[in-house]
């Protein structure tokens, strides 16, 4: 009984937390992130502010748990790419431009969303980090399944991750792709995997 009750709780919660969060985006899309604050995202879902910080402790503690969310839809999007049964150098272009178009559509079209993430990665949060963490581990099971069937040679997949990602970067973080956009005196995102790819390849 009592854990059928906790079940509910927790399910209650969790509807609570994620109806906060679509509202702090919806928000945060529409305003600013620097616009917001946790009273207008109260207002919005007519509760008090009170009950948000029932949730969440501050304004920031919510925008990582957005920042979170969004990541993990980029990452679900990669992983999808990096399972399928294509080589490996084929999964690695796909992974890239992926990558580069999510940028593009999520974080560039939209002002606002821009101001979020940057926000983001200014502050170094957590959830930053292990976003990169995830990803260099799917592009190390790539090489290495890369390397298993002879595209790549022998070398230490987790290094090699790591600088693919390096080499890639302008087409993933937001600040640089909104600087090498449509600049002609920039590599173009093939231009960058191509190179990113014969490195693996030596």
């Amino acid at each position: 009984m009592a854990g059928a009750m906790e079940t509910v709780a927790d399910a209650a919660r969790q509807e609570n937390v994620a109806r906060i969060l679509d509202a702090a985006e919806r928000l945060f899309r529409h305003y600013g992130y620097s616009k917001t604050n946790v009273a207008d995202i109260a207002r919005d879902l007519g509760m008090s502010p009170a009950n948000i910080y029932r949730f969440f402790a501050s304004k920031a503690e919510i925008h990582q748990a957005l920042c979170a969310r969004m990541l993990d839809g980029v990452y679900a999007v990669a992983l999808e790419i990096c399972r399928s049964k294509e080589s490996a150098a084929d999964r690695l272009r796909r992974y890239s431009l992926a990558q580069y178009r999510l940028t593009v559509e999520m974080m560039m079209d939209q002002e606002k969303v821009h101001e979020m993430v940057v926000v983001a990665l200014e502050r170094d949060w957590h959830v930053i980090d292990k976003h990169i963490d995830r990803m260099n581990a799917l592009l190390a099971e790539v090489i290495r399944e890369g390397i298993a069937a002879g595209e790549f040679p022998e070398q230490d997949a987790n290094v090699a991750a790591r600088c693919f990602g390096a080499a890639t970067v302008t087409m993933c973080h937001p600040q640089m792709v909104a600087q090498c956009l449509a600049k002609e005196n920039r590599a173009t995102p093939d231009e960058l995997i191509d190179f990113a790819i014969r490195a693996l390849k030596k």
